[in-house]
């Protein structure tokens, strides 16, 4: 495969090294924008590094490849070759949001030598799951909302904007509570540029997925990871409690911070105590 070719750290060139942190957006292909407050770990001398994974951001993009290029397969690979390019594939932990988690936990289950620990933010391990809590979610939205996603999803006409602006009012819920920063809304506006991976891996929106993704569980396999982890989610969070529990039950030794004014963004909504959360966690394995 291709290696990856833009490293994008929140400060400059991150100092790796025994305490480098890989930090793993989600989408899949919402590029690391949004993901730039978890690289505010290196405020406690932990070596940060964002990269936009292959076909979004300023990454290599490439929306004629078929669809069956697309897989968790090619992204894990891209992650193993990205720690032997920045020399930490030796000791290095992993941070990833949303897809980010499901592919560390992928990652994890490789059981690679230098993998320290895993945070799985606001994750799934199972697509199947995820879809059924997002349509328990969307049944509370107002009726008009629920209407319009209905009718133009029936109608296969998803990329109308009036199906926009109702996925948005889900998201303004579940996604993100707060007023959208800067860098969460450089993220979907890149993502609606060329939204090839997203649409093929997931589909038109988190509740109606139609692609790849849509068969992918792992739940059987979770005790299979051994490596230390730190799951993260909000109270109001599109990776709903009973998903994280799922996770939760089945990983030997896995904590659990539920942000109670969160949504899918703890990071974003409730950044001090994220941060704070995370590194007193990654401080029991440095």
């Amino acid at each position: 495969m291709e290696r990856p070719r833009d490293l994008v750290p929140r400060r400059g060139r991150p100092r790796l090294g025994a305490d480098a942190v890989i930090v793993l957006h989600g989408g899949p292909g919402a590029a690391h924008d949004y993901t730039e407050p978890i690289a505010d770990l290196s405020r406690f001398g932990r070596g940060c590094v964002l990269y936009d994974q292959l076909g979004c951001g300023k990454s290599t993009h490439l929306p004629d490849a078929p669809a069956a290029f697309w897989s968790p397969q090619l992204f894990k690979d891209e992650l193993v070759e990205l720690t032997r390019h920045l020399g930490v594939a030796g000791r290095y932990a992993v941070v990833g949001q949303s897809w980010g988690g499901m592919l560390a936990m992928e990652h994890a289950l490789d059981q690679p030598p230098g993998l320290r620990a895993i945070v799985v933010a606001d994750s799934p391990a199972s697509i199947p799951l995820w879809v059924e809590e997002a349509n328990r979610l969307r049944a509370d939205l107002p009726q008009d909302v629920q209407d319009t996603l209905t009718r133009h999803e029936a109608d296969g006409t998803t990329d109308d904007p009036a199906y926009e602006a109702a996925v948005r009012v889900y998201y303004d819920r579940h996604l993100c509570r707060i007023p959208w920063p800067d860098y969460v809304a450089r993220s979907f506006a890149q993502m609606a540029d060329d939204p090839t991976v997203y649409h093929t891996m997931n589909g038109p929106s988190e509740f109606h997925c139609i692609g790849s993704l849509k068969t992918w569980d792992i739940t059987d396999r979770l005790p299979e990871i051994a490596t230390p982890t730190l799951l993260v989610s909000g109270r109001h969070d599109e990776a709903t409690p009973h998903i994280v529990e799922q996770i939760h039950s089945r990983i030997a030794g896995a904590e659990w911070q539920l942000f109670e004014e969160s949504s899918h963004m703890p990071h974003v909504e409730e950044p001090d105590a994220f941060l704070a959360r995370v590194e007193a966690f990654l401080a029991t394995i440095d």
